[in-house]
């Protein structure tokens, strides 16, 4: 190559029209043979390749597709399938992996890889680093052998070169690998995941020969975790994992990419990796680039990542041209690549499918494919080829936003500045809140409760897509959805549900539905990103000042504890959840942006109160997803996430009991972060990791009420009393029986009613069974 080089990391997997998630549910629900959901993927492989090279993208990946998770298709390549789930050796097929990530029932006949479909609970799910995507946890015992069983990363090259595509097949790196599992074994628990590191480079050894004796030209190989604060272990897996690598295939060409922020002290051990090329993200790790520069070995590549892959905004073409430039002066133009900074699986796929989005925004904006063309244009610029025309019509978005009446208003400034310490702080302790709150609510032992949702079934969708389309009137949607709610309130009163919930039926997302009630958001039809295997959001965009115009839930609260004499509990979602699962303005500090979402919050706090709510939940599922990547950021960033919740929960009075909610997320290392919140009770979810994440509480005495999940609501399986009442008794031996709450570990709204019934009965009738149980001393 004599040229400057263009190449992508990854691309959307799910379809213009979520084509993905509607394949993948018909199978799942038997309405679609696996003849048809192949084809599907096919179809959408080829459909991403063809739009990736008509961008101009000189290197295509492949085997960035999977049916559900990326780390859970090579765990399948290489044949690491946890053993409760009947695995008989051969090629790990569809419904294998699927239980995997959703758990079995143990129901039909046996797959054609020998699976016995035995019932089994799912793998865990936690967030890949600080995003909102969802990885499939590996799973390492002991015993666990590497075998390559699989053929799709071998098979996907094939498809794309035979259709005439210049592709790069796309893996996790080793030390990534071992790093992200867990050990799950019974018999040696604190088995050193990382002695299994030979056998598995044995297998990268045979991938990569067999990559090569097919032809391939490059190879990626993704280890993000130089991104994280390494162990010595770690450092010396990553050593000797690549000496090893960079030998195993004469002629095949290895990209190793880092991306989500800074190598900082890692960046020497970077450097050094015996490969042909490396990829650095600097939108989040800039402050490497002069380092890397002048250490840069002679012989290497070097792919800048300066398009940002996690966010919507335009790329400034000018300070991005600034660092290639750089780079250019340095390296010259045959070992320069210019890629955005990660995969763009994180962003939406088109601006050219929103047609209603407001015309000045959207010129502020570039999706995945515009990305693509970004990515594009600045090697054009960088070669002389581009137009001058190009740089000057991105120059005049940059500045139309920055200089956007639109964005600021004074009086959300001037409100978030007279912010005094006494507003993040409740009257009184929890200690003194909880007698007043007991009088009140009257909650017996082991209260009952859930996470918020009920089934979003197919009827609520079709009649919210009707309202919003004009073809029901406004009238009649609220008289269906108050039909909904009253099923849903007079179910939870049938069965002896402590604290219901009105069941969320009026909201499209957790985030979503509030951010279409708030001042300085923006929405799209089609801006879909996936959060784990068919689960897909619309992330809002925060663009502007954070304001709320009016109540957004009282009246539904409201109108469903008219409906019921037990305690009825108001549902909303906190402000570093709502910024960490939107796509959020870049022009001021993420915590200014916080606090402001934080007063909205607290305004509607209080309306529910003052409204009879006597039980308020402001969920912060992704407070942890928030952490930085680097310990020494943690302190800083925990600061203003919990005097953000604490701000928008303590207007209340004593007896007003607040919740919050956190699901997977590791969150054992901020334990008293989170204690810090305040809450008067958290619910967590801790069924798929078998309570794991109650160690936590062994050494931290943890002050206030807690809810561990009992059940996994990502699973079809609906768990038995017995399970429930086995993984309470383990929490009540690490946390007094007087501070625990039975509850599942998320909302309901992805599941049927048929399960969701069931599952329900079961965790009541669980309570039941431990409230008359011997106490088990904590």
């Amino acid at each position: 190559m004599s040229d400057i080089y263009t190449h992508n990391l990854g691309y959307p997997r799910i379809g213009e029209q979520r084509e993905l998630k509607k394949a993948t549910e018909a199978y799942w629900h038997g309405k679609l043979s696996r003849e048809e959901l192949e084809a599907t993927g096919q179809q959408l492989r080829s459909q991403n390749w063809a739009k990736q090279k008509a961008a101009g993208v000189d290197l295509i990946p492949c085997n960035d597709f999977s049916f559900y998770d990326q780390m859970l298709d090579f765990s399948c390549l290489i044949g690491n399938v946890p053993p409760r789930f009947g695995w008989q050796g051969g090629e790990v097929d569809l419904d294998v992996l699927f239980s995997m990530a959703r758990g079995s029932r143990g129901e039909g006949q046996p797959c054609a890889s020998g699976c016995s479909h035995q019932p089994a609970f799912a793998c865990e799910m936690t967030k890949w680093f600080d995003t909102n995507y969802h990885y499939i946890v590996p799973e390492f015992r002991a015993e666990t052998k590497f075998q390559l069983v699989g053929d799709k990363v071998f098979r996907e090259y094939q498809e794309a070169v035979s259709l005439g595509y210049r592709v790069k097949p796309v893996l996790p790196g080793p030390v990534t690998y071992l790093s992200l599992g867990k050990v799950q074994d019974e018999q040696n628990p604190d088995f050193d995941r990382f002695v299994l590191l030979e056998s598995l480079l044995e297998l990268y050894e045979k991938i990569l020969q067999r990559l090569a004796a097919l032809g391939v030209e490059w190879v990626q190989i993704d280890e993000p975790i130089f991104s994280l604060d390494l162990s010595p272990v770690q450092r010396d897996a990553l050593l000797t994992a690549w000496q090893r690598l960079s030998q195993s295939a004469p002629g095949l060409n290895i990209l190793v990419t880092s991306y989500f922020g800074a190598l900082q002290e890692n960046l020497s051990l970077f450097l050094a990796l015996p490969v042909q090329a490396l990829h650095l993200d600097v939108v989040r790790g800039e402050a490497d680039l002069d380092e890397t520069l002048a250490r840069f070995p002679a012989h290497k590549t070097l792919s800048l990542g300066v398009v940002d892959g996690r966010n919507i905004w335009k790329n400034d073409f000018s300070a991005s041209l600034t660092l290639l430039q750089k780079a250019q002066a340095k390296l010259g133009a045959a070992r320069l690549w210019v890629a955005p900074s990660c995969s763009l699986q994180h962003a939406p796929i088109s601006l050219a499918l929103e047609p209603k989005l407001d015309a000045e925004l959207k010129s502020w904006m570039a999706f995945a494919d515009q990305k693509l063309e970004e990515v594009v244009a600045l090697s054009g610029l960088l070669r002389g080829t581009t137009p001058p025309l190009v740089l000057q019509d991105n120059q005049r978005a940059i500045l139309s936003r920055r200089k956007s009446t639109r964005i600021h208003k004074p009086q959300v400034k001037d409100r978030v500045a007279a912010v005094q310490p006494e507003d993040s702080q409740r009257q009184s302790s929890f200690a003194q809140r909880r007698e007043l709150q007991q009088a009140k609510l009257k909650l017996p032992e082991f209260p009952t409760t859930t996470i918020g949702s009920f089934p979003q079934t197919a009827e609520v969708r079709s009649m919210r897509a009707k309202w919003k389309k004009g073809e029901i009137s406004t009238e009649a949607y609220e008289v269906y959805l108050q039909q909904e709610i009253q099923h849903c309130v007079a179910f939870q009163d049938e069965i002896g549900m402590d604290m219901p919930v009105h069941g969320e039926f009026e909201r499209n997302d957790m985030v979503e539905y509030f951010g279409e009630q708030l001042e300085g958001f923006v929405f799209t039809q089609k801006g879909w990103v996936q959060s784990y295997g068919s689960r897909y959001v619309k992330p809002p965009i925060i663009y502007g000042d954070v304001s709320r115009p009016a109540a957004m839930t009282v009246r539904w609260s409201q109108y469903a504890q008219s409906l019921t004499k037990r305690p009825m509990k108001g549902m909303l979602t906190g402000p570093v959840t709502i910024l960490q699962w939107s796509f959020v303005r870049d022009d001021q500090p993420r915590s200014e942006t916080t606090r402001q979402i934080a007063l909205a919050i607290r305004d509607e706090v209080l309306d529910l109160e003052t409204a009879g709510i006597a039980a308020i939940q402001v969920d912060e599922p992704a407070i942890r997803e928030g952490l930085p990547l680097r310990q020494r950021d943690w302190s800083a960033y925990l600061d203003w996430a919990v005097e953000s919740f604490r701000l928008c929960a303590s207007g209340v009075r004593d007896e007003t009991q607040i919740h919050t909610h956190m699901c997977y997320s590791e969150f054992n290392d901020i334990i008293e972060a989170i204690a810090a919140m305040d809450a008067d009770v958290i619910t967590i979810e801790t069924s798929r990791s078998n309570m794991e994440l109650l160690e936590a509480f062994v050494g931290f005495k943890y002050p206030n009420e807690i809810g561990p999940g009992v059940y996994d609501i990502h699973s079809p399986r609906v768990p038995s009393v017995e399970e429930m009442v086995r993984l309470m008794r383990k929490a009540e031996s690490v946390i007094p029986r007087s501070q625990l709450w039975v509850n599942p570990d998320c909302g309901l709204k992805t599941r049927g009613w048929e399960e969701v019934k069931s599952s329900l009965i079961h965790m009541v009738q669980a309570a039941r069974q431990l409230r008359v149980a011997q106490p088990i001393s904590a």
